[in-house]
C-alpha cells in the first residue's frame, strides 16, 4: 500500500512538471463572426491572445533589437486571411530599458478578415498560420517562439443561409480605442521632422524652380478672388498629398514582406548601397533624370479645378530627382512600421511640408519678389541631403555591426568627413563671405553634435572578456581545475544588454572574473548547434548564467535566470569559488 502511494505520488509530480514545462506563454483562440462562410465574401475574425501572468510580448513594430509580434497566414484552396490588425500596445518602462517599449499583456484581441474566393471547395476547411513573438518578464526574456494558429471554417456555396455568432465579443473588441495613442510623443517627433524635411526639400535645385512656375500659373488666372485662389491652392497641394499618401499606405500594407526581407543581411546591404548611390548623386557624381516625355506632360498648364488638382499630382514627377531618394528612405521606414495609418499620415505630412510654401505663394503671388535668388546655396543644400542619404544607408548597415566600437568609429569618421566636406572642401558660394561663414559654422556644429553623441554613448570601461562557447574549452577548464562561467546572451534580450552596461563592467566583477574561464553562448539566431547546447543545459531564455566548479560540474544553486545587480553577481562568483 505504501509503495502504491509512493508510485502514485511520483506519477503526479512527473505529470505536474510536464504540464508546467509545456504551458505556453501565449495562447491563441480563434473567434468567428458567422457559423458558415459563403463564397465570394469576406468575414471578420478575431484572435483572442492571452499572455501568461507576469509576462509581456513586444508590439508589432520592430524596434532596435526587439523581436516584434506577428501573425501571418498562408492562403490555400481559395481561402485567405487579410488585414490583420493588432490593438495599440501599452508603453512600459522596465528597469533594464532606457525608454518605454511597446508591449502586450493579459488578454487582448487582434482582428482580421477571412476571404473565401468563388470556386473554393465547400465543406469543413482549415487554414494554418503562425504567431511569432518573444516573451519577456521584468527580469528576463525567453527565446523567440513561433506557435501554429489554425482557423477551421465551413465553406458553403453562394446564397446559402448563414448566421452571425459571437457578436457580443466583436462589439466588445471594437470598443478598444485605436486612435488615442496614435499620437504619442515618438510619432509627434517623427511628424515634426518629416514636415521639416518636406520644407527643406523646397530649397533643393529640383523643387525651387517650381516656385515661379506655380506663381505664374496662379497669378495669370483671370479669376483671382481670395476665396477662389485659396481653393485652388488647397487643390494644388491636395494633388501632391494624394499621390504621396497612396505610396505611404502601399508601403505599409506590404511592410510584412519588407520586414521579413530585412532579416536577411544581403537585403540590408542592397538597401544601404542604394542609399549610398542616391547620396553620391546628390554630390553631383551622376544625375537622375525623369524621361522628357513624362516631364512634358507634367508641366502642361491645365485649367479648372481638376486641372489644378492634376498639376499637384504631377508635382512629384517633376521634382523626382530630389524627392526620390528622400521618399525612398521614408518608404523603407514606413514599410518597417507596417501600419497603413502611419504610412498615410507620414506621407501626408511630407506632402504638406513640400506643398505648403507653394500653396502660400499661390495665394500671395506677390511674395515671389521677396524670395532669395537661386544659386550656389541650393547646390550646397542638395549636398546636405546627400549626406542625409549616406547616414541613412549606414543606419541600415549598423544592425550588421556586432562590435559597438566599430560602429562608433565609423559613425565618427563619417561625421568628420561630412563636416569637413560641407564646411570647408565644398566650394559653392565661396565668393560670398557670409555664406562661407555659415557653411563653416554648420561644419563645426556637425562635429560638436557627433562628439556629444559619441561622448554619451561610448563606454570605455573594462568589461568581462567573454569567449565564444566551445565544448573543448569546457573540457580544458575541467582538466586545468578552473571554474567556468557560461553567460547565455542574445541581442533581443534587453536585460542582457542592461547587465552588460551595469554588471559586467563593474571593477570588482571584472577583476574576479579573471579567476574563471568566461564563456558566452549567443542565442540571438536559432541555429542547430545553439539549440543542442540549450537542451544540454536546460536553457529556456536569456539572461541565463551557469556556474561550473573546478571539476566541470554545474552548481545549480547559484544559476542565474534573471537580471541581477553587480553586487549580487559578485556574491554568486564568490560562492562558485568556494569563498
Amino acid at each position: 500500500m505504501k509503495n502504491n502511494f509512493l508510485i502514485i505520488l511520483l506519477i503526479y509530480l512527473l505529470l505536474s512538471f510536464t504540464v508546467e514545462a509545456k504551458t505556453p506563454t501565449v495562447s491563441v483562440e480563434v473567434i468567428h463572426s458567422t457559423d458558415r462562410h459563403e463564397m465570394s465574401k469576406s468575414y471578420p475574425v478575431l484572435f483572442r491572445l492571452t499572455v501568461a501572468s507576469g509576462w509581456y510580448i513586444h508590439g508589432t513594430t520592430k524596434e532596435d533589437y526587439l523581436i516584434p509580434t506577428a501573425l501571418v497566414f498562408t492562403g490555400t484552396d481559395g481561402i485567405s486571411v487579410e488585414n490583420i490588425e493588432f490593438p495599440l500596445p501599452e508603453k512600459i518602462k522596465f528597469e533594464y530599458t532606457d525608454r518605454a517599449v511597446d508591449v502586450y499583456a493579459g488578454t487582448f484581441y487582434a482582428q482580421g478578415m477571412v476571404k473565401v474566393e468563388q470556386g473554393a471547395a465547400t465543406g469543413l476547411k482549415s487554414i494554418t498560420g503562425e504567431l511569432s513573438y518573444q516573451a519577456c518578464s521584468k527580469a528576463s526574456c525567453l527565446a523567440p517562439e513561433t506557435i501554429p494558429v489554425e482557423i477551421e471554417l465551413d465553406v458553403v456555396t453562394t446564397g446559402t443561409a448563414t448566421n452571425q455568432i459571437n457578436q457580443d465579443i466583436f462589439l466588445a473588441s471594437e470598443r478598444m480605442d485605436r486612435s488615442a495613442s496614435k499620437y504619442d510623443s515618438g510619432i509627434l517627433w517623427a511628424i515634426l521632422w518629416i514636415f521639416l524635411g518636406g520644407l527643406a526639400l523646397n530649397l533643393t535645385p529640383c523643387v525651387y524652380p517650381l516656385i515661379p512656375i506655380t506663381v505664374s500659373y496662379f497669378g495669370g488666372r483671370e479669376n483671382r478672388h481670395g476665396s477662389h485662389t485659396i481653393l485652388l491652392g488647397i487643390l494644388y497641394i491636395s494633388g501632391l498629398a494624394f499621390t504621396n499618401s497612396i505610396l505611404g499606405v502601399t508601403a505599409a500594407l506590404t511592410g510584412g514582406i519588407l520586414g521579413a526581407a530585412l532579416q536577411y543581411p544581403v537585403v540590408l546591404i542592397i538597401i544601404a548601397l542604394i542609399m549610398f548611390s542616391l547620396g553620391l548623386s546628390f554630390f553631383g557624381l551622376w544625375e537622375i533624370h525623369v524621361p522628357g516625355s513624362i516631364t512634358k506632360i507634367a508641366s502642361k498648364n491645365f485649367s479648372g479645378y481638376f486641372g489644378t488638382f492634376f498639376m499637384g499630382l504631377t508635382l512629384g514627377i517633376v521634382a523626382a530627382p530630389c524627392l526620390g531618394p528622400f521618399v525612398l528612405g521614408l518608404l523603407t521606414y514606413v514599410g518597417q512600421k507596417g501600419d497603413p495609418f502611419i504610412g498615410f499620415l507620414y506621407f501626408f505630412v511630407l506632402s504638406i511640408g513640400i506643398g505648403l510654401p507653394l500653396c502660400l505663394l499661390a495665394i500671395f503671388s506677390s511674395a515671389i519678389d521677396r524670395l532669395p535668388m537661386s544659386g550656389d546655396w541650393m547646390l550646397w543644400v542638395k549636398k546636405v541631403m546627400g549626406w542625409v542619404m549616406i547616414f541613412m544607408g549606414y543606419y541600415f548597415l549598423s544592425t550588421l555591426i556586432k562590435n559597438p566600437m566599430v560602429y562608433y568609429v565609423v559613425f565618427g569618421a563619417l561625421s568628420i568627413i561630412a563636416a569637413i566636406h560641407l564646411g570647408w572642401l565644398d566650394k559653392t558660394g565661396a565668393r560670398l563671405k557670409s555664406f562661407s561663414l555659415m557653411k563653416k559654422t554648420a561644419g563645426v556644429l556637425i562635429i560638436l553634435a557627433a562628439g556629444l553623441y559619441l561622448f554619451t554613448s561610448i563606454d570605455l570601461s573594462e568589461h568581462v572578456k567573454w569567449i565564444p562557447y566551445n565544448e573543448t574549452l569546457v573540457t580544458e577548464a575541467k582538466d586545468n581545475k578552473k571554474p567556468v562561467i557560461l553567460d547565455v546572451y542574445a541581442d533581443w534580450c534587453l536585460p542582457c544588454r542592461h547587465m552588460e552596461k551595469t554588471v559586467f563592467n563593474a571593477p570588482e566583477v571584472v577583476e574576479l572574473s579573471k579567476r574563471f574561464i568566461t564563456l558566452r553562448l549567443d542565442i540571438t539566431r536559432k541555429q542547430p548547434k545553439q539549440e543542442s547546447i540549450r537542451k544540454l543545459y536546460s536553457i529556456d531564455g536569456a539572461p541565463t548564467i551557469i556556474f561550473f566548479d573546478k571539476d566541470g560540474k554545474e552548481i545549480p544553486q547559484i544559476r542565474i535566470e534573471a537580471k541581477i545587480s553587480a553586487e549580487e553577481f559578485l556574491e554568486h562568483m564568490k560562492k562558485a569559488l568556494g569563498e
